[in-house]
């Protein structure tokens, strides 16, 4: 007697139907193996998280623990604009070689620029989206500049 192959429909899969009986099986394995895999889960996701968190902080150019003071849709401005008030402390305080009398007026007359840089970027936050692409664009453009005259009195050539 020769063995029969049923025939299937084109493009099913050779499983069988999900049954009550399959199902309960299936969340019976479940039951067993869900607590012995899931301190390897939570390693593996807090590893991921920790990458993650490492990649979106060089992108904004600071430390992985300051990342929560710039989240938002203004972060990167922000961290931005407090990279530069960092240097120019750096430049008012004489710590750099070109600390000069004009750098230092440069370092006062800019500092509340970018106090009002950072004032806007959290009022463009609450903008519509149109609208708060069109303020970043002008705020990051004005950070540019800033950055580029900052560049200049440090000796560096940003053109």
């Amino acid at each position: 007697m020769a063995l029969r192959r049923r025939s299937r429909p084109a493009g099913t899969t050779g499983r069988a139907p999900l049954t009550p009986k399959r199902a309960r099986r299936a969340i019976g394995v479940g039951k067993a193996v869900a607590p012995l895999l899931a301190p390897y889960a939570l390693a593996v996701a807090g590893l991921a998280r920790a990458s993650w968190d490492a990649h979106r902080a060089a992108r904004l150019g600071v430390a992985a623990e300051e990342l929560g003071s710039y989240r938002g849709r203004g972060g990167a401005l922000h961290a931005r604009i407090s990279r530069i008030a960092e240097a120019l402390n750096e430049l008012d305080t004489g710590a750099e070689v070109h600390a000069t009398g004009a750098a230092r007026r440069f370092a006062g007359a800019t500092r509340p620029r970018l106090a009002d840089l950072a004032v806007a970027v959290r009022a463009a936050e609450q903008m519509p989206s149109g609208r708060r692409r069109t303020a970043y664009r002008a705020i990051g453009g004005e950070v540019d500049r800033i950055e580029i005259e900052l560049l200049t009195h440090l000796g560096v050539d940003a053109h």
